[in-house]
């Protein structure tokens, strides 16, 4: 189900990019890039503990949240998520699927517009690639966003990127096998609305919502969400309120991992076993697999999203 480790991928064996060996995948898989809140970890400015090391000697294992979608089958592969660790990110999807002759992938899911979640595109522009037309899969509001707001709105006349409209609860096919369907959720919704996926493939669902409010803000039961799939990638910003002691907690409201864990007490093993917590923030605790708050999470049946992981459809 997760992480796979013995053959090469081809000419990237000596990657510093991969932790591990890994298979070439042959069926469709969704693959974690990233599991760390929008500004990364180590976080600008900060001189906490949590990040004092970090600038030094840098964790190759902690990049802004994204998911990888790969379809063997058919050559593709997709990106969820357009973050500032995008570099490094789309050369890790291409080494997922060694057969693929393009660096870039096929199609990009945003979810919102907050810095984590779409700044990479800024890497298909003329400073850069200079990409042409790089599918990028947008909300309405998201969709108006990129294109009446500079430089966003300079990669779409020049063609960098093509926008590709979405509606909530309406299914994008790509293919056969894999399908997926944006769903809206509460969150803070400045330059456009937020969303979660659901991701299906031949045989498995998956549910990835990586920013949300309080589970209570939402007109959809998380319980009832994680029951319809086989795997959930869900909100892990904070542990707890402690770690906050320098914001106003009503203005980043997202559900505590203490929290969550509360809700989900009273689930089945193997309800717990599909829950993943992914988007964690650099203050979180349990980005430290050594650490108690870690630890506690594994040991009440959940997982912590780590990069590489392959999980698949």
């Amino acid at each position: 189900m997760k992480s796979f480790s013995i053959a090469i991928l081809l000419g990237l064996i000596c990657s510093p990019l991969f932790s591990q060996e890994i298979d070439p995948l042959t069926e469709p898989s969704l693959v974690i890039l990233g599991n760390v809140q929008d500004a990364g970890s180590p976080h600008i400015a900060c001189v906490k503990d949590c990040c004092k090391g970090l600038f030094d000697n840098p964790d190759k294992d902690r990049k802004v949240v994204s998911l990888g979608l790969l379809d063997p089958k058919n050559n593709k592969k997709y990106l969820f998520e357009a973050t500032p660790d995008m570099p490094s990110q789309i050369k890790m999807l291409k080494g997922f699927a060694p057969n693929s002759s393009s660096e870039v992938p096929d199609g990009i899911f945003l979810t919102h517009a907050h810095i984590g979640h779409y700044t990479g595109l800024m890497y298909f522009g003329k400073e850069a690639m200079n990409a042409s037309e790089v599918p990028v899969y947008a909300m309405p509001k998201m969709k108006t966003f990129l294109e009446n707001n500079g430089p966003w709105s300079q990669l779409v006349s020049n063609k960098n990127i093509l926008i590709k409209g979405m509606s909530s609860l309406e299914k994008v096919s790509l293919s056969e096998d894999l399908k997926v369907t944006p769903f809206l959720v509460p969150h803070r919704d400045e330059y456009s609305e937020t969303v979660g996926y659901k991701i299906v493939g031949p045989n498995k669902k998956v549910l990835f919502i990586p920013d949300i409010d309080k589970w209570q803000k939402w007109n959809s039961s998380i319980v009832k969400e994680i029951a319809e799939v086989d795997y959930a990638f869900i909100d892990a910003t904070f542990f707890d309120g402690a770690e906050i002691n320098n914001r106003d907690i009503s203005e980043i409201p997202h559900p505590f991992i203490i929290e969550s864990m509360e809700l989900f007490s009273e689930l089945s093993s193997e309800e717990k076993n599909k829950i993943y917590f992914i988007h964690f923030n650099h203050t979180n605790p349990a980005l430290d697999l050594e650490s108690s708050q870690s630890k506690l999470i594994q040991e009440n049946g959940f997982h912590i999203a780590r990069i590489n992981e392959i999980f698949k459809l």
